[in-house]
């Protein structure tokens, strides 16, 4: 299972990426500086990577996998996709467009009150917290940056938490309640999966009362 985790300025994407590594999953990134230099020279590929340099990928000693383009992190998550990996502040539309393709991914969005993700904001960073005005400022450009709105990746996120929790430990009990490792949530039961071709075939009903829709099975095939 490989999860990305996109949200907010302060809203607890690094709790979540703490608690998965809990879990079991290992933290995966991009080095950034290397991603840009690929895409200012003009050789980077639908999927991100740089088809005249050879990838590379170290292991900090936190465990941390960082690779050095976006491309080579597909290429190793997808060569080893019964492991869990996690992937910290998605924040690039077409990064989430490629992942959307993989079969193993599932994408989670955490947001916050405005007022609450401030207050933390101003815990962890003491003196040198920004200003409350510089921060909705901050937090408005990334949400609704033309070019990359963070508001439009969130959206398409298959789970979405909101965390008005004030501590860890409900942070933590909340995503346990999730049970993120439940593979159904990559490959629904196949009564999930004829439940759901009901519900499109209730979108053509004739019936102007409600939607009706019916799927005839048997062995697990449709007849």
């Amino acid at each position: 299972m490989f999860i990305a985790v996109s949200g907010t300025l302060s809203a607890g994407k690094s709790e979540v990426v703490r608690y998965l590594s809990f879990q079991g999953f290992t933290l995966v990134s991009i080095n950034a500086s290397s991603e840009t230099r690929a895409v200012q020279n003009g050789h980077t590929t639908e999927n991100g990577s740089n088809g005249n340099t050879k990838l590379k990928q170290t292991s900090s000693d936190s465990g941390q996998m960082i690779f050095e383009s976006f491309g080579s992190l597909l290429d190793h998550v997808t060569e080893n996709w019964r492991s869990n990996f996690v992937l910290s502040h998605i924040d690039d539309d077409e990064m989430l467009k490629a992942l959307q393709k993989r079969p193993f991914f599932l994408h989670l969005s955490i947001d916050a009150p405005l007022n609450l993700r401030f207050q933390r904001h101003e815990l962890k960073m003491g003196t040198q917290a920004l200003s409350r005005s510089s921060f909705i400022e901050q937090s408005d450009d990334l949400l609704f940056n033309a070019s990359n709105p963070l508001i439009e990746i969130n959206n398409q996120a298959h789970i979405k938490v909101i965390n008005t929790s004030t501590s860890l430990k409900d942070l933590y009990i909340k995503l346990s309640e999730l049970d993120l490792l439940n593979q159904e949530r990559l490959r629904p039961t196949w009564d999930a999966y004829f439940m759901r071709l009901a519900d499109l075939a209730a979108l053509r009903s004739n019936c102007m009362k409600r939607r009706v829709g019916c799927v005839i099975v048997k062995d697990n095939r449709v007849m």
